[in-house]
């Protein structure tokens, strides 16, 4: 009987299922940590600088007529509120009114052009970043930035966790000293017979030169973080070129082996032993005679 006779509903939903959530997935993982991202930074950055900017503009608007004219409450309106507030224990004053309308007043024409007006929030926020790098990239920056650090580590909680965050955000940002690698390679690690992918990152320290020999040291990242792993010295002699980038090495290990560069598939592998591969099936002729021989 073919496999086609033997193709059920369930084995089809199956296979198409899971073929749609690989074409699926990445895209829509992709776009889902983007807009995670995006309302992060909208609710907890972007949003409390718009409410600084609404409150500014609301203290500027009260104390300089040329905005104030914009936002300035009639003296009906004033006289109003004072009006709708005498039954209180304790009424407002007639400047804290019209600094009330104004900020009430200011909040309403936010509303009105908020599509535009709340890009400000993650404008500004750029523009402080870039304002921090370019005053912190200094001598009396980085003393600054110094100083604060030793502030954050003497905090119990937070010398736990800061410098751990730092490693890993000097590791992708930092241009002082950025970790180099030349080339991806093999070595034998963590004992003969096992092949790991290791980053070149520079000839060994002189001191184990002398006792090694010409060698290199190599970085071995671990799955899934790449950023943690071992720094150890390979005899060059013992270590293997791998033709392959040093993105494909990263998303190799990043995927614990399941993304293996194109060019280095080894083709046909997963079908060696699958029912429906021709090489492993015998000719309808070849059995036919090998029915015929059992009889004779």
């Amino acid at each position: 009987m073919s496999s086609d006779q033997t193709r059920t509903f369930s084995g089809d939903f199956k296979r198409f299922f899971g073929r749609g959530l690989a074409v699926l997935l990445p895209s829509v993982l992709t776009l889902w940590i983007l807009v995670k991202a995006y309302q992060f930074i909208d609710s907890a950055i972007a949003q409390p600088i718009n409410a600084g900017v609404r409150a500014a503009m609301a203290e500027v608007a009260t104390q300089w007529q040329p905005v104030g004219q914009w936002f300035e409450p009639t003296t009906e309106e004033i006289d109003a509120a004072l009006d709708a507030s005498r039954g209180a224990s304790n009424p407002p004053t007639r400047p804290d009114i019209r600094a009330d309308l104004i900020d009430e007043a200011v909040r309403g024409w936010w509303s009105e052009w908020a599509y535009a007006l709340d890009w400000i929030g993650i404008l500004v926020a750029v523009l402080g970043v870039y304002v921090a790098g370019r005053l912190l990239g200094g001598f009396l920056g980085r003393r600054v930035q110094r100083r604060i650090e030793d502030v954050i580590t003497s905090v119990p909680i937070f010398k736990q966790v800061y410098p751990y965050v730092k490693q890993v955000v000097d590791f992708i940002f930092s241009d002082d000293k950025p970790i180099k690698f030349n080339r991806v390679v093999a070595v034998q690690y963590p004992r003969p017979g096992i092949w790991s992918v290791g980053l070149v990152t520079g000839n060994t320290m002189k001191s184990i030169h002398e006792e090694s020999g010409d060698a290199l040291t190599i970085f071995i990242p671990s799955s899934p973080t790449p950023f943690t792993g071992y720094t150890i010295t390979v005899p060059r002699t013992d270590v293997h070129e791998l033709p392959i980038s040093i993105d494909e090495a990263l998303r190799f290990t990043i995927s614990g082996g399941v993304l293996v560069p194109p060019h280095e598939a080894l083709l046909g592998s997963d079908d060696e032993d699958s029912p429906g591969d021709p090489s492993n099936s015998t000719p309808p002729s070849a059995q036919q005679d090998g029915a015929s021989s059992k009889e004779h």
